[in-house]
This record gives structure tokens, C-alpha cells and sequence, in this order.
């Protein structure tokens, strides 16, 4: 009870550096990453912070997964060089006592996976796709920054304003280039307001301006001076609703068992049952051979976790293209890494097998020799 306490506290401290080491890297890579795409008007700016909050929800299950068996790896490891596991052994205990104590701090974390991947993940990707559904479907107004150039959604115009107030209503000082065919057309005004027409339509209404019509790469254009110029404002239909399978409840998922929504099922089912896997994989991978170094396991046991996490993906594919049945699909890539486990188990657990030469060679060799006759 003492030893399973002192464990159990050991893991629980090694866990909570190793998660918020790993979660804090995570939102500074998220944080880099969603700069970059604000800076090139991929998302708003406004929305980095929430994107970087739901974004964070969807990873904290792979961050626990690899926590859980850092923790263990490195805690054990530690046992073996220290040499507690020469005691542990020394009272009659065995390798495989270790599945208890090790199992019963595992558990909690499987349980806060599963639930995490199968309800709380969705949710926080259907955000991120409303919120890049909302950037997407701005009118042109809404897109155009002061003092900078900006394309529209359709690709075939760009704006300049001077500057903008804060309801995005009104523009002062504006230059458009719009494109159809070979024919351009440029327009410059002293300003405009957004109207809103009784069909729903909008329009950038222009004021005191001009307009050059003519054909690219020509050299005779139309000129029009005007006291009012309207530009319609490109609107995309509402939110038709996310597609994706990521963001489709578990619920949902079960009621539309299609080859897309069954590898997504997969992956939500996976990723609590790799806490179990791995963790009983750590356990005879913690070994400490001193010939090969102190960091041997541990860059062997990385090797292992992220061959299974790429072994998962794959499967997820397979699953999603139908290119591998679902019932085969959701067991084999953890019952490859249990069966190295077991084997690991077993190579701990059994005694070295002895050639009958080695060991009548180790008899002679305990034999004492009898002195010769000197030759008198």
C-alpha cells in the first residue's frame, strides 16, 4: 500500500511537468501558426485567441496520451537505475505486480481522453468551423483594412480605403479595380456608405468620384464623373453547415456509419484505449540496460509511441477511404503494440535459456582442479 501510495505520487508530480510542458509548446507553435495566417488575412485577427482555445481542446487528448507514457516510462526508469527494482524483485514480487498500481493511474487519464474525444473535441471543432465559415462569408467592405489592398471573395476586385470607421459602414478615399474578362474597370472616390436595399441586397455606395472603363492592356478608356456610384457586395448564403467528421457529434457519427465517419468513430475510440496500451507497454520498456545508455528506452519507447500514432492515422485512412474494414481497422494497430508488450513481459520475466555445452563448461569451471604428480 505504501509502495503503490509512493508511486502513484511520483507519477502524478512527473505527469503534471510533462503535460504542462507539452501543452505550453503546443499553444506557442498554435499561437505562431495563427499569427502568420492573420498577417496574410487567412482568419481574423480577432479570432486567433478563440481559434488557439479550440484548437488547445483537440489536442489535449494526444498530449495526455503522451504524458501518460512518459510518465511511466520515466518513473520506472528511474527505479531500475536506482536499483529499487533489485528490491522490488528481492521480497518475492514480480515484473508483472506492476499492473496494478501502474493501471490504476492510467485509468483516470483514459477516462478524461475518452471523454474529451468523443464529446467535448467535436464541439470545439464545430467552433473552429463556424468561425471560419463567418471569415469566409464577410462582405467585401467587412475585408478591407485601412491602407492596404485587399481582393475580394470572388477574386475579381481589389479595394484600397484610406480609412474605415468602426461600425465598417462608411469609407473615405477609395480605390477599386475590378476584372471581367478582358474588360477593367477602375473607380475612384472621395468616399461611400454601405446601403441596404429592400431585395437584401448591399451596396457600397460611392460619392463624388470617377470611373475608367476599358479593356486590359488597351489604350483608350471610357472616363465617368459621378455624384453617386453603387458596388454590389459580394455575400456567400449562410452557414450550410459543417461536413466535416470531425466536427459531427459521436451520436451523429453512429446514426451515419459512412467509410469517412467510420474513421473518424475509430480514431475517438483509439485514442482511450492507446492510455491502456501504452501504458502497459512502459512498464517492461522502462528496463535500464547500463551497456546502452541511461536514454536507450526512452528514445526506443518515442520510437514506439509515434510509429503507433502514425500506425492509428493510417488506419484511420484506410477506414475513411474503405480501403480496410472497420472491424479490422479499430483493434489491429493496438493489438501490434500489445503484442510487443507481452513479449517485452516475457523476456523480463523468463530466466536466460543455458546450452547444455555452455553450462557443462560452467561445471568444469566450478570443479576444483586436482594438483599434478611432479615427475620425480
Amino acid at each position: 500500500m505504501i509502495f503503490s501510495q509512493s508511486l502513484r505520487r511520483d507519477l502524478n508530480s512527473v505527469a503534471g511537468v510533462m503535460f504542462s510542458t507539452l501543452f505550453t509548446i503546443m499553444v506557442t507553435t498554435s499561437l505562431i501558426r495563427f499569427l502568420g495566417r492573420a498577417a496574410t488575412d487567412r482568419i481574423g485577427s480577432a479570432d486567433v485567441v478563440p481559434l488557439i482555445a479550440f484548437s488547445s481542446i483537440g489536442y489535449i487528448p494526444v498530449l495526455l496520451v503522451l504524458t501518460v507514457f512518459l510518465s511511466i516510462l520515466m518513473v520506472l526508469s528511474r527505479a531500475w537505475r536506482d536499483s529499487e527494482m533489485v528490491i522490488w524483485f528481492a521480497s518475492g514480487q514480480s515484473l508483472t505486480a506492476w499492473l496494478r498500481p501502474v493501471l490504476s493511474f492510467a485509468l483516470p487519464y483514459a477516462f478524461i481522453v475518452g471523454l474529451i474525444a468523443l464529446v467535448v473535441s467535436p464541439w470545439a471543432n464545430r467552433q473552429i468551423t463556424e468561425l471560419r465559415e463567418r471569415f469566409e462569408q464577410r462582405e467585401d467592405v467587412s475585408q478591407v483594412a485601412a491602407g492596404q489592398f485587399r481582393e475580394s471573395r470572388s477574386s475579381n476586385r481589389v479595394f484600397f480605403v484610406e480609412s474605415v470607421n468602426k461600425e465598417q459602414t462608411e469609407v473615405s478615399n477609395v480605390f477599386v479595380v475590378q476584372h471581367d474578362g478582358d474588360r477593367m474597370i477602375v473607380v475612384a472616390s472621395r468616399g461611400g456608405k454601405v446601403e441596404n436595399q429592400p431585395n437584401g441586397d448591399r451596396f457600397l455606395v460611392l460619392e463624388d468620384g470617377r470611373r475608367y472603363d476599358g479593356n486590359w492592356g488597351g489604350v483608350e478608356y471610357s472616363l465617368m464623373e459621378f455624384e453617386r456610384y453603387g458596388v454590389r457586395l459580394e455575400s456567400s448564403p449562410g452557414p450550410a453547415g459543417a461536413g466535416n467528421a470531425r466536427s459531427l457529434t459521436t451520436p451523429q457519427l453512429l446514426a451515419d456509419l459512412s467509410s469517412p465517419n467510420l474513421g473518424e468513430l475509430m480514431s475517438r475510440i483509439g485514442l482511450p484505449v492507446s492510455v491502456i496500451v501504452i501504458s502497459l507497454l512502459a512498464i517492461p520498456l522502462a528496463f535500464v540496460n547500463p551497456r546502452l545508455g541511461r536514454s536507450f528506452n526512452i528514445v526506443t519507447g518515442l520510437l514506439i509511441y509515434f510509429t503507433y500514432t502514425n500506425l492509428n492515422g493510417l488506419m484511420r485512412s484506410w477506414i475513411a477511404q474503405d480501403r480496410v474494414d472497420f472491424s479490422l481497422g479499430v483493434w489491429i494497430s493496438h493489438a501490434i503494440i500489445l503484442g510487443i508488450a507481452v513479449y517485452l513481459f516475457h523476456r523480463r520475466i523468463s530466466l536466460p535459456t543455458v546450452s547444455l555445452g555452455r553450462l557443462l563448461a560452467l561445471v568444469r569451471g566450478l570443479r576444483p582442479s586436482r594438483p599434478r604428480p611432479q615427475a620425480g
